[in-house]
């Protein structure tokens, strides 16, 4: 016996379609004519997640279709429309094809009686796990369409900090690589250009001239050398970030570096803030809420800390002290969750920080863009004066000498 997948229609042509087990397509035909439906087609059925060809090979669904689909599966809800037809609605939205294909198989899955949460577990490469997580919190405390909406906003909130985190950036970014782009140029196109001139009129070379020439003649001689050393580093760098011990250490660097160090911190905060907050207030108890946060927090490093802050809550200590004895987490956040516990209102309390956290991560991308544009333009300022003397100095030296008087 076999799973069918299947299109039919009754005799007033209304279509119906389903998951059916039979020998095999005439089999089916013969089940489904006792239902008074006529098979119109029919494909096997496997259950299994549909190919990520077209999803860049990532195999995910974006956060922005997340946001979408919660968003409107909430809003469907609240009107009163059943989950399973919310999901025979969704699945015909304009998502990607990747996407709608899950949708279809979510939405039999639930047509066969299997709950939304266990639906969307059979694809846990597709969704993230603080998703699913949330969904089948939902489920069990009766509050679906709640938690759908504070996972829309939460999505929406987590997609405007990444934009602006990568927009405070950019800038810095592209002027490190414009230093690099007009070093390269001066080496290989510039210097050599002026270096034959200079050689036809017979003026001898020293100094910073002759420092700046021989570093134009080494990247000329060996700039494949060069290239594929910077390629094998980047090579080895990917690899040895591949390895569990290996992205656990340079997550561990991007915590306690000085600037970006900073800004990590504060965006760790602003996502531990808004999520914790939505899990207590879906009726999560705070171990469970910390277990499942941890999944978010987007770094191995991070995770391991507060893993153990979240065994020595289970053991009784306080989740304030907890937190603290990780070393990561803002004074301010520390005061606003002791805050929450005293008062028997931390859903409530961070819920409400979640705006000033937001803020936080602001006011670190400025306070630290502003001391980084500074010094690349000083930087690739100093760059561009050194290659100008660099260049420019014989050809004064030849001017100096021609305008000198002529002794006889």
């Amino acid at each position: 016996m076999r799973q069918f997948k299947y299109t039919a229609v009754d005799l007033q042509k209304k279509k119906f379609t389903g998951i059916f087990i039979a020998e095999d397509e005439k089999d089916l035909a013969v089940q489904l004519a006792k239902q008074n439906l006529f098979l119109v087609s029919a494909s096997p059925y496997t259950g299994n997640t549909p190919s990520a060809f077209f999803t860049l090979g990532t195999g995910k669904v974006s956060h922005a279709e997340l946001t979408t689909f919660c968003r409107q599966f909430a809003i469907m809800l609240n009107s009163g429309i059943t989950l399973l037809d919310s999901l025979d609605v969704l699945k015909i939205q304009s998502y990607t094809s990747f996407f709608r294909s899950l949708l279809e198989m979510i939405a039999e899955d639930v047509r066969s009686g299997m709950m939304l949460s266990d639906a969307l577990n059979k694809h846990k490469k597709v969704f993230p796990d603080f998703f699913r997580s949330m969904i089948r919190v939902g489920e069990l405390s009766g509050n679906l369409e709640l938690v759908l909406t504070s996972l829309a906003d939460y999505y929406e909130r987590d997609a405007a900090l990444r934009r602006k985190t990568r927009g405070a950036l950019a800038y810095p970014i592209m002027l490190f690589i414009m230093t690099i782009g007009i070093v390269l140029l001066m080496m290989l196109f510039v210097i050599p250009t002026f270096r034959e001139n200079m050689a036809l009129l017979d003026v001898p070379i020293e100094g910073l001239t002759k420092t700046v020439y021989d570093m134009s003649d080494f990247v000329l001689e060996n700039w494949y050398l060069m290239l594929l050393f910077l390629m094998i580093v980047i090579g080895v760098i990917f690899l040895i970030n591949r390895t569990p011990s290996g992205h656990f250490f340079f997550d561990k660097m991007k915590i306690k570096l000085p600037f970006i160090g900073r800004i990590k911190r504060d965006m760790i905060a602003a996502r531990f803030a808004r999520a914790f907050s939505v899990l207590i207030a879906s009726g999560m108890d705070v171990v469970d809420a910390m277990e499942n946060v941890s999944i978010i927090l987007g770094n191995k490093y991070v995770e391991a800390k507060f893993k153990e802050a979240t065994d020595k809550v289970r053991r009784g200590v306080n989740l304030t002290a907890a937190m603290e004895d990780c070393g990561f987490f803002p004074p301010i956040l520390i005061q606003m969750v002791a805050i929450g516990e005293r008062t028997n209102s931390l859903e409530t309390v961070l819920a409400r920080s979640c705006g000033f956290f937001d803020t936080q991560v602001e006011t670190s991308l400025n306070s630290v863009t502003s001391k980084i544009q500074p010094a690349m333009l000083l930087f690739m300022g100093v760059i561009v004066v050194i290659m100008f003397i660099a260049i420019y100095s014989p050809m004064l030296s030849i001017m100096t000498n021609l305008s000198a008087p002529t002794a006889y």
